[in-house]
Order: C-alpha cells, then sequence, then structure tokens
C-alpha cells in the first residue's frame, strides 16, 4: 500500500518532469488584512472599467454570459428574456437582504413562478425539503460577493439566506453583482479570504464557492459533457448603477 508520503513524492517527482510551468513562491500574508482590503477596494474604484472588460473576456472564454443592466429596474426583463428563450418557467432565489435587490414582484410580472429562500438559519429537516424543491426550478438567482477578472470566476459564500444549491441545482444559474464586487487577480483574492476568516470567527461563511464558467464533466475518452454536477449555463449581470434592498 502507498504511503501518503510516498504518495507526494510521486506527484512532486512528476512535477519535476514537466516542462514551461510558471514559477509559483508563497504570498507573504498582510499583517493587516482588512486594511488592505480597503486599499484594493479603493484602487480598484478608479479602474472598474477596465476590471470589467477583463472579467467578461475571461468569463466568456469559459462559457459564461455577461449581461449589462443600467439599473435594477432593467434586471427582471432580462432575466426574463433568459426564461422564454430556453422556455424556463420556475425561479428560485436568494432573499432580498443576500440577493442585494427584491425582485420578487418584478420577476413574477415576467411570467416566473418565484420561490424566494428563507432569509434565516433553517432546520436540518427544512434543509431536505428544500433542495428537491430548488432542483425543481429552472433558474437558480443569487448574489455574488467577487468577480475575478483574472480567470472570470464568481465567488460566492454560502450560509444563512444563501444556500449554495441554488446556484448548483438548477440547469440555469443567473449571478447579480455590481463594481464593488469586482476584482483583478487571484492574488487580491487571498487578500480577501485572510481578511474573511482572520478573526477566526468563520466570517467567510459555511463555505466558499468559485464558479468558472458552467459545470463539465470528462470521461476517461474526453467526451466533454455540460450541466453533470453544476448548471448547464451561467449568466452574470452587472448592474451600473449598483445594487439596492
Amino acid at each position: 500500500m502507498t504511503t501518503r508520503v510516498e504518495f507526494f513524492d510521486r506527484i512532486r517527482a512528476e512535477m519535476r518532469t514537466a516542462r514551461a510551468l510558471f514559477p509559483a513562491t508563497p504570498m507573504e500574508r498582510p499583517a493587516r488584512p482588512a486594511e488592505t482590503v480597503e486599499i484594493v477596494r479603493r484602487e480598484l474604484s478608479e479602474r472598474w472599467p477596465a476590471t470589467l472588460e477583463r472579467f467578461r473576456v475571461e468569463f466568456e472564454r469559459v462559457g459564461g454570459v455577461l449581461h449589462r443592466a443600467q439599473t435594477l429596474a432593467d434586471v427582471p426583463a432580462l432575466i426574463g428574456g433568459i426564461a422564454r428563450e430556453r422556455g424556463f418557467e420556475r425561479l428560485v432565489g436568494w432573499p432580498p437582504a443576500s440577493l442585494g435587490a427584491d425582485l420578487e414582484r418584478l420577476l413574477s410580472a415576467e411570467g416566473l413562478a418565484v420561490e424566494i429562500m428563507p432569509a434565516g438559519e433553517v432546520s436540518e429537516s427544512a434543509r431536505g425539503d428544500l433542495r428537491p424543491r430548488i432542483a425543481r426550478a429552472d433558474l437558480g438567482l443569487t448574489g455574488v460577493d467577487l468577480a475575478i477578472a483574472e480567470t472570470g470566476t464568481l465567488v460566492l459564500r454560502s450560509g444563512p439566506g444563501r444556500p449554495r444549491s441554488t446556484s448548483l441545482l438548477p440547469p440555469c444559474h443567473v449571478a447579480l453583482f455590481e463594481r464593488s464586487a469586482l476584482l483583478e487577480s487571484l492574488q487580491q483574492f487571498g487578500v480577501f479570504l485572510e481578511a474573511w476568516h482572520g478573526d477566526g470567527e468563520g466570517s467567510g461563511g459555511a463555505m466558499i464557492n468559485l464558479i468558472t464558467g458552467p459545470s463539465r464533466t470528462a470521461d476517461i475518452e474526453l467526451t466533454l459533457t455540460r450541466g453533470v454536477h453544476g448548471p448547464k449555463e451561467v449568466h452574470a449581470i452587472f448592474v451600473e448603477a449598483g445594487l439596492r434592498v
């Protein structure tokens, strides 16, 4: 039987034979991550248009679709259009405080059957009841904590009022975000992780999902299939005027 040490030694040996690997070094941990986060946010407040454009390029490269809405009032029509093009009827969404917007009435006016997730903590039995209802939905509507331009990645923290199944079980995931969510790089994301968890209280949420395009799975013959372990489609809607509850 292969031991853990032998297993990792074999991986290191194989990596030494690989070519064209970029050099990598550990990132120095910031002494005051919360302060560093504020510095990053101030810098990006001026560079957000270029950051958004890079996010668009990378997000579309991995199969995502980016939409731009001037205001929140424009968002329901966008989602309604996505639903009608695909014959979708049922939508589940995060509650207003987690989503950053209260769109239930306007989404219903688009002809969708809308179910909003509970805002607080739910019992294990209630979670068991919610999952099949979420799985029957056509669209899952969530907010976004961060959008990483370097890789076209959406970062979602789960927790009370933010069930991760909303982004994983329906075949189409729609995520709303504004300029404050934009980051340029994975290095900046590392600083945010430090800030979220630096106090030891687990403020980063029960789980952090990094979503880089629709779900993709390949079998042993490298036949690529979408939607096996997650949504077939991922749409991100950038709201120019920002989100308001």
